[in-house]
């Protein structure tokens, strides 16, 4: 099953397999049901006239996305080298306990198609190709989308503190193209690839697979939900296992293409 939602003369609405469902149908709604109800409910939803118009990111505006840190030995690596405080990384690495932080709320979110951003006080910018959980109220995994985490590298190496302005502003987060609804069996060992272009041409390629991580899917979701209630659902991007070089940074007019399994997210970059 897959969930995809547009833009449409009025609101914007949700599709399942390429047909429209009813204008009121909200993916909150569905995410309190428990994940062994879910697939019944969307075969028992009616449908309309095939889905159209652009599409726009797969969540509602009152859904939160956060995401994992350093859960690859690749982003760890990555991280001691452009820190001055590696050890840090080592640490979460190693520790019982992920790394966890806010990334976008849902209406900050874009979606396939739409811009990301390079922060206009930063050099070094980089995308990261991140498979995104979606975890229902209930705290169990029912889905995923293609994610990417845009990521200011150099403003985060300067001082750890400096995460949230390194991870979180106006287009620095995009998902989709749309959900797909799958047990957490079903995506632990999806590949990841991922293509930046540069004047029409590859500029950086990478891959790597979900099965690489040294964290596994269900230990990042009980993490998010020990101390928070997400009572319509939320998001988890799950770390990156791609970096970029070091001499590599995104610029304005290249177009980040990310593959996760059978999800393709690709967005233009802007300033």
């Amino acid at each position: 099953m897959y969930l995809t939602r547009h833009a449409t003369q009025g609101a914007p609405r949700w599709a399942l397999d390429g047909t429209f469902l009813p204008p009121d149908f909200q993916l909150g709604l569905l995410l309190q049901l428990p994940a062994s109800a879910t697939g019944a409910f969307l075969d028992a939803m009616p449908r309309s006239e095939p889905a159209s118009g652009p599409l726009v990111a797969p969540l509602e505006s009152d859904h939160e996305i956060w995401a994992s840190g350093v859960t690859y030995l690749k982003s760890r690596e990555a991280r001691e080298a452009e820190s001055t405080v590696s050890d840090v990384y080592a640490r979460v690495y190693n520790a019982d306990r992920p790394e966890l932080f806010f990334k976008s709320p849902g209406w900050r979110t874009v979606g396939h198609g739409q811009p990301i951003r390079v922060r206009a006080d930063s050099r070094w910018n980089v995308p990261e190709p991140e498979l995104t959980l979606v975890i229902n109220a209930h705290q169990e995994i029912v889905g995923y989308v293609a994610g990417n985490d845009v990521s200011s590298r150099d403003i985060e190496g300067e001082n750890p503190l400096y995460l949230p302005q390194a991870k979180v502003y106006r287009g620095s987060c995009a998902i989709g193209p749309g959900i797909v609804i799958a047990s957490v069996d079903e995506q632990r060992d999806l590949p990841i690839d991922i293509t930046i272009l540069r004047g029409g041409a590859a500029a950086f390629t990478g891959s790597t697979r979900i099965s690489r991580m040294k964290r596994t899917l269900d230990e990042l979701a009980a993490y998010l939900c020990r101390e928070i209630d997400f009572p319509r659902g939320a998001f988890l991007m799950t770390g990156s296992g791609i970096v970029p070089p070091h001499e590599f940074s995104m610029a304005p007019g290249d177009v980040v293409r990310i593959t996760i399994g059978a999800l393709t997210l690709e967005n233009p970059v802007t300033a």
